[in-house]
């Protein structure tokens, strides 16, 4: 008789409800994106479980919101100093659960997740209200501003803590208490980070976190009527359907949504500098970011050079097992993700496009644990119209699309083409040129000659398709707070 193999162990993950861990009886599995296998068991959380979660932050509300902005920062700093306390932990998994390298868990995800508690502990203490004086009325009006109370928070799977945090800690610093829903696919740090609350000083019910799918947990938190505000992070589609669950609650909404972000290069760009940033921009974290350059747009005089340029870059852009530190990109989030990036460039291939370099071109070397993982190598395509499916809808992976123009009208035509608007990038030395772009460009970012550097003092978000309002310091304290207007007459 053959050999019966030892049971494999998976980790499986509890939801964090009122300061407790509670088992769930039903779960969803996880998978390791680099080698396809199951890494952990996800609860498939439903309404009991977001019902019993926001009953725990609306009973945490009144202490929780009645704390002065210093005592609450002081909890954010202590749970910043425990997540770079467990980095290198963290940094593991978010790599081993999200697909991406560790390189770029260990520079990008979880300092920045450190960063997120740190910046909303101090910004939440230097924000003023209005004052008026009305001497004829004999009157004195001034402004407060309030937490709104339970906060829905849902989080995407391609950024996973990075985002999650950047959501939680402004909610929190402002007063108010959280159910959070990260994703299915990408929970783990969410589950570590909330073993840390407690030692941190969180109270019990001011952060729960609710594991589990979009249709049923996070439905419901859509839904809930005693949850006034929600911040979600994802796709379009879903948002559609966000605004529509909650309607008629008339809940405060903030979506940060898909991008399609043009990159548009002149002549008397610094090309060295350029084609390097834009390699970084287009493949980044395996495309898997909302603001990663999707459509290049070159001026004719040197698009044949920079092609040829961008393209042999685009090669050195290396893909394989995201332990190993000389890699660029990691694998995608799922094989069915994978395939629609794929069914991208099949098409792309069939409207007589042409496929410079990765998927179809090149061939990946992967070790052997990592050949069922779910691995696309940069790719560049040309020779496709603006008006291809390509061109118009976010492929969120590694491909990008280059294309030339003659003036500088019909380059800011195109790169406002499509229904999105999150974020554009222009090169060149001309400092009128970029001026002028940057006004008419329809994007709620544009960076010039760089990407991707981020005050978070400023606004981030996106005009048209790809969201509605602002998150940052400002913006995320109007967004988390209710104003009011108080009229004193003497």
């Amino acid at each position: 008789m053959p050999k019966s193999s030892e049971p494999r162990s998976y980790l499986v993950l509890e939801n964090y409800i009122g300061g407790k861990f509670v088992s769930c009886g039903n779960h969803i599995d996880s998978y390791d994106p680099s080698t396809a296998e199951v890494y952990c068991k996800v609860p498939d959380s439903g309404k009991e479980e977001v019902d019993a979660a926001v009953a725990a932050a609306k009973e945490a509300f009144p202490d929780w919101s009645a704390r002065s902005p210093q005592q609450r920062g002081e909890v954010l700093n202590k749970l910043a100093d425990l997540i770079e306390d467990n980095m290198e932990d963290l940094i593991q998994a978010e790599s081993k659960d999200q697909g991406k390298t560790v390189t770029f868990a260990r520079t990008v995800d979880i300092p920045r997740s450190a960063y997120n508690f740190r910046f909303f502990a101090s910004s939440v203490l230097h924000h003023t209200t209005d004052c008026s004086q009305m001497d004829h009325m004999g009157c004195l009006n001034y402004t407060l501003r309030c937490p709104v109370g339970v906060a829905g928070l849902i989080s995407p799977w391609n950024l996973p803590l990075y985002l999650l945090t950047w959501k939680i800690a402004p909610a929190i610093a402002t007063g108010n208490t959280v159910v959070a829903k990260p994703s299915e696919m990408t929970s783990v740090t969410a589950w570590m980070m909330c073993k840390l609350l407690e030692e941190a000083g969180v109270p019990p019910g001011v952060v729960n976190v609710v594991f589990g799918t979009g249709q049923r947990a996070g439905d419901a938190l859509v839904g809930h009527p005693d949850v006034p505000l929600i911040s979600f992070t994802g796709s379009t589609a879903t948002a559609q359907r966000i605004t529509e669950r909650s309607a008629p609650y008339c809940k405060k909404l903030s979506l940060e949504l898909g991008g399609k972000n043009p990159a548009i290069i002149f002549a008397d760009a610094d090309l060295e500098q350029c084609i390097e940033t834009t390699v970084r921009s287009s493949f980044s974290n395996q495309g898997e970011i909302c603001l990663c350059t999707s459509r290049i747009y070159v001026e004719s005089s040197i698009y044949s050079k920079f092609l040829e340029k961008f393209v042999a870059a685009a090669r050195k852009w290396k893909t394989g097992a995201p332990s190993d530190p000389s890699n660029n990109n990691g694998a995608l989030i799922s094989k069915e993700h994978l395939e629609k990036v794929r069914s991208f460039v099949a098409l792309a291939k069939s409207e007589g496009a042409i496929i410079h370099c990765g998927e179809g071109v090149d061939q990946l070397n992967l070790p052997e644990a990592n050949k069922s993982g779910y691995f696309m190598p940069p790719t560049v395509i040309s020779g496709i119209p603006d008006s291809s499916r390509v061109m118009q809808e976010e492929i969120f992976g590694p491909v990008t699309c280059v294309s030339p123009f003659d003036t500088e009208d019909e380059a800011v035509a195109r790169g406002n083409g499509v229904r999105y608007g999150l974020s554009a990038t222009v090169w060149s030395r001309d400092v009128g040129r970029v001026h002028r772009l940057a006004q008419k460009l329809q994007a709620g970012l544009v960076w010039t000659n760089c990407w991707l550097v981020r005050d978070l003092n400023l606004p981030f978000g996106g005009m048209k398709h790809s969201g509605v309002g602002r998150e940052g310091g400002k913006d995320s304290y109007h967004f988390f707070t209710e104003v009011k207007s108080i009229t004193i007459k003497h």
